[in-house]
């Protein structure tokens, strides 16, 4: 069988590979070690992180935004993955952070009570605040 095709996905999400060099960037200029998602490649493609990138460098004020729409009790690896890179992000460029939790979405498109969303909320809240956000930078 064939492979992941990364070229063609990267430029279907109008995406740009996360180059050796642009690794080498994050580490100067966050004076942070590169998360090892970085490192070893498993993240391979951006959006506008050389922006980020540029507006740190200047000093320019940014903020994260990052969310989850809670349907199950605990989260899984792959919803702790980028909750644990955002931590990491968080960190190394010692800003605030936004997390979202949508229990109103899943209660609207999803055949759930509104008691129901808001306990999944509360449950994904403890592992979310377990992934070790900035509480003082964290809302």
């Amino acid at each position: 069988g064939q492979g992941v095709d990364y070229d063609k996905l990267i430029k279907e999400f109008g995406c740009s590979k996360i180059t050796a060099e642009m690794v080498e960037r994050i580490e100067r200029v966050t004076g942070m070690k590169a998360h090892p998602f970085l490192r070893r490649g498993m993240f391979f493609a951006h959006r506008e992180m050389d922006l980020i990138l540029d507006a740190y460098e200047k000093g320019e004020k940014f903020y994260l935004y990052t969310g989850r729409g809670p349907s199950s009790e605990s989260l899984h690896l792959g919803h702790l993955i980028p909750f644990h890179f955002t931590a990491w992000l968080q960190k190394a460029f010692k800003v605030p952070l936004v997390i979202q939790l949508t229990d109103d979405e899943k209660f609207l498109w999803k055949d759930m009570a509104l008691e129901e969303c808001e306990r999944l909320g509360r449950e994904n809240a403890k592992d979310i605040i377990a992934c070790g956000f900035d509480p003082k930078r964290t809302f």
